[in-house]
């Protein structure tokens, strides 16, 4: 099972993470200034993770892809990391869409 992780920015906004079983980082929230922001992202998260065209597949200037994952209203809560190809992009959201939904949550700002 998956976890997401939530931390706090040297300018004090809290952010989170969606880490795989195997602790790789699969996806990276925006910057909240409030933590219950933060929270309400990983529960939009959990609810839109699932949904095949809630992903964004994107190609980055230096010609790597990512995906980002956007709530119904098209607000971004989550881009991955940098692939290499778009099979593993994929992969990734299908790791995503594995993990996010039943993920706990652990938050190291306590």
């Amino acid at each position: 099972m998956g976890k997401f992780i939530i931390t706090k920015r040297k300018n004090g906004e809290f952010q989170f993470n969606l880490e795989a079983t195997n602790g790789q980082v699969i996806l990276t929230s925006e910057g909240y200034v409030a933590k219950s922001s933060c929270k309400a992202g990983i529960d939009s998260v959990k609810t839109n993770a699932p949904l095949d065209a809630r992903y964004a597949r994107e190609i980055a200037k230096n010609d790597k892809y990512y995906f980002n994952l956007k709530a119904g209203n098209g607000e971004v809560i989550g881009t991955s990391q940098m692939y290499a190809s778009v099979y593993n992009r994929e992969k990734g959201i299908e790791s995503v869409k594995a993990n996010a939904p039943e993920a706990i949550i652990v938050d190291e700002t306590v």
